[in-house]
C-alpha cells in the first residue's frame, strides 16, 4: 500500500494514461506486421526491397558524415577562435534549420535547372553551354547534399553547447604539448566531444528516415517513398503497415547504435575550478580562411535559398496571394499553436512525474516520451490511422445512438492529426523540461511540501516559473517542428486542409516551384524568428 500512496497522484495517474496512449499506434503496427502477407507484399519482397534498404542506407551513412565533418568543425571554430562577424555566425549557422529540406530541395533545383539562374547566367553573360548534368541534382548524392545542408545544424548545436562549458586546460595543455590546429581537433576536441557528435547526428539520421519531400521530388525509392506508394498508389496498408515495421527496425538498430557508439568513455572535471574556453586569435591569412569557411557553409545552408525564393515569390506573390493563402497561414498557425501547447502540457505532467518518482515505471515513462521522435512521421501516421479506425469501429454503436450514420468520425477529422503531432514531437518538448527539472532539482518542491503546501499547487506556485525559460523553449522547438511537418500531414490531413508546407510540396510537385515560394517563405520566416527568440532564451537562461 505504501507504494500506491506515494505515485498513485493526480501526476503518475495522468502519466500513465498519456504513455499508453502515445504507445497505442507503435502497438497497432507490430500487431498487424505479422498478419498474412497478400500478393503485393510478395512483389515488394522479391523486386523492390533490396533497393530500397541500400537508398536508404547510403543516404543515411553519407549524410551523417558530412553532416559530423562541418557541424563539428564550425562548433569548433566559432568556439575556440575570432574572427569577423563570429558573434552572428554562432546564431546564425542555425538558420539552416529553418529551411525545410524539402523546400531546399525544390529551391537548389530551380537554381542549377536548364532554365535556372546559373545555367541561364553561363549562356548568357559567358556564351557557355555545359553539360546538363554536371548540374542535375535529383539523385542520391544531390539528396545527400541537400540533407547535409539543411541538417548539419543539429549537429552544430549540441557539439557548440557542450564545448562552451569545457575546461580551458584541455586545449592549452594540448597547445603547449605542441598540437597544432589539425592534431588538436581530431586527437583532443572529437574524441572529448564524441558524446555530444553521436546526440547530434542521431537527430540527422532520425529527420533523413522522416524526409519524404526530399527523396519524392527527387524520385529516389526509399522506406518513406514506398510507404506512401503502397498506401495511396496500391491502396494495400497491409504492405504500407510491413514497410513501416522494417523501418522501424531499421530506427531501432540505429538508436542502438548509438548507444554502442556513446559507450561508456565520460570525460569530467578533475577539480571543481573551471575555467571556459576562451577564444584566441589567429594570424590574418588564418583568419580570412575561417571567414571563408563559415560564411560558404552560411551561405550556401541560408542565404542562397532565401534569396532566390524571395525573388519568386516577387514574381508570383499577386498571382498566388489571396484569401484561400490567408486560410493556409490561419490553418499551419492553428495546429501548430495548438499541437505545442499539447505537447507542452504533457511534458510537463511527464516531467513532473518522473522528476517525483525514482522508480523503474518512471523511468520506463520517460523513455516512451522520447520513443516517438525516433519513428519516421510515416511509420506514426499509419500506426494513428490504424488506431483511430479501431476507436471509431468500437463507438459504432454510439453514433447511431445520436444519429450519425457515418462509421468513421475521428478517423476523419483533426483530432487524428493532432494526435500524430503529439506522439512524433513530443520528445520535442520533454527533453527542455526534463533539464529544466534537472537543474531546479527538488529541494524547493520538498521545503514546499514540509510547509504543507499540496503538490499541484507546488508545481504551479513554484516549480513552473523557475522552468519558465525551458517551457517556452520547448514550446518554440514544438512549433517550429509542426509547422514544418510534411509526411504526417499529408497522410493524415482531414479532407480540403491545407498546410503551408503541404500547399508548398503539392506546387513543388506539380512543377510550379515559383508559386510554392510564398509558403516557403512564410515558413522559413516564422521558423527564422522562432529559432533565434529560442537562442536568445537559451542564452539568458545559460547566464
Amino acid at each position: 500500500m505504501r507504494f500506491f500512496r506515494l505515485h498513485l497522484n493526480v501526476w503518475s495517474i495522468m502519466s500513465i494514461i498519456f504513455t499508453l496512449l502515445i504507445i497505442s499506434p507503435t502497438l497497432s503496427i507490430f500487431i498487424q506486421i505479422f498478419e498474412k502477407p497478400n500478393e503485393n507484399w510478395y512483389h515488394i519482397q522479391e523486386f523492390l526491397l533490396k533497393n530500397y534498404i541500400q537508398n536508404t542506407l547510403v543516404i543515411v551513412f553519407f549524410t551523417g558524415f558530412f553532416s559530423v565533418m562541418i557541424g563539428v568543425s564550425l562548433a569548433w571554430l566559432v568556439t575556440a577562435y575570432r574572427f569577423p562577424l563570429r558573434n552572428f555566425f554562432k546564431w546564425g549557422l542555425i538558420l539552416p534549420l529553418a529551411i525545410p529540406p524539402y523546400i531546399g530541395a525544390y529551391t537548389y533545383h530551380g537554381i542549377l535547372n536548364y532554365t535556372g539562374v546559373v545555367q541561364a547566367t553561363l549562356r548568357n553573360q559567358f556564351d557557355i553551354k555545359a553539360n546538363h548534368a554536371y548540374f542535375d541534382i535529383m539523385n542520391i548524392p544531390g539528396a545527400i547534399f541537400i540533407f547535409t545542408i539543411f541538417l548539419y545544424p543539429y549537429v552544430y548545436i549540441i557539439t557548440r553547447a557542450y564545448l562552451e562549458q569545457q575546461s580551458a586546460s584541455l586545449v592549452e595543455n594540448a597547445r603547449l604539448l605542441g598540437s597544432g590546429p589539425v592534431q588538436l581537433f581530431f586527437r583532443v576536441i572529437m574524441p572529448i566531444s564524441r558524446t555530444a557528435i553521436v546526440g547530434g547526428v542521431s537527430l540527422v539520421v532520425l529527420e533523413v528516415l522522416n524526409d519524404y519531400g526530399v527523396v519524392s521530388y527527387f524520385g529516389i525509392q526509399v522506406f518513406t517513398t514506398a510507404i506512401f506508394q503502397a498506401w495511396f498508389g496500391m491502396s494495400d496498408v497491409a504492405s504500407a503497415i510491413k514497410l513501416a515495421g522494417i523501418l522501424m527496425a531499421i530506427v531501432f538498430a540505429i538508436l542502438f547504435l548509438e548507444k554502442v557508439l556513446r559507450g561508456r568513455k565520460k570525460y569530467s572535471y578533475s577539480n571543481a575550478k573551471v575555467r571556459p574556453l576562451e577564444p584566441i586569435s589567429l594570424s590574418r591569412e588564418k583568419t580570412a580562411v575561417l571567414f571563408v569557411y563559415t560564411a560558404l557553409i552560411f551561405t550556401i545552408g541560408f542565404v542562397i535559398p532565401f534569396v532566390q525564393l524571395f525573388q519568386w515569390m516577387l514574381l508570383t506573390f499577386e498571382k498566388v496571394a489571396s484569401e484561400e493563402f490567408l486560410t493556409l497561414i490561419f490553418n499551419s498557425v492553428y495546429v501548430s499553436l495548438i499541437a505545442a501547447s499539447l505537447i507542452m502540457v504533457i511534458a510537463l505532467v511527464i516531467g513532473n512525474f518522473t522528476r517525483l518518482s525514482d522508480g523503474a515505471w518512471a523511468k520506463a515513462v520517460s523513455r516512451i516520451t522520447v520513443l516517438g521522435y525516433s519513428i519516421p512521421g510515416a511509420v506514426i501516421a499509419i500506426g494513428v490511422l490504424t488506431f483511430f479506425l479501431w476507436i471509431d469501429r468500437q463507438l459504432k454503436g454510439v453514433y447511431h445512438a445520436m444519429g450519425i450514420e457515418a462509421p468513421i468520425i475521428l478517423s476523419l477529422s483533426i483530432i487524428m492529426l493532432l494526435f500524430a503531432y503529439v506522439s512524433r514531437f513530443l520528445a520535442i518538448g520533454f527533453n527542455p523540461i526534463d533539464s529544466g527539472f534537472d537543474k531546479i532539482g527538488r529541494s524547493f518542491t520538498e521545503a514546499s511540501r514540509l510547509l504543507g503546501i499540496p503538490l499541484t499547487r507546488t508545481f504551479f506556485k513554484v516549480d513552473l516559473p523557475m522552468i519558465r525559460g525551458a517551457v517556452f523553449g520547448g514550446f518554440t522547438l514544438a512549433f517550429i517542428e509542426v509547422m514544418k511537418e510534411l509526411p504526417l500531414t499529408l497522410l493524415l490531413q482531414p479532407f480540403n486542409f491545407y498546410t503551408l508546407a503541404t500547399k508548398a510540396f503539392q506546387y513543388a510537385n506539380d512543377e510550379r516551384i515559383y508559386e510554392a515560394a510564398l509558403a516557403s517563405m512564410l515558413i522559413i520566416l516564422i521558423s527564422g524568428v522562432s529559432i533565434f527568440i529560442f537562442h536568445k532564451v537559451l542564452e539568458k537562461e545559460n547566464r
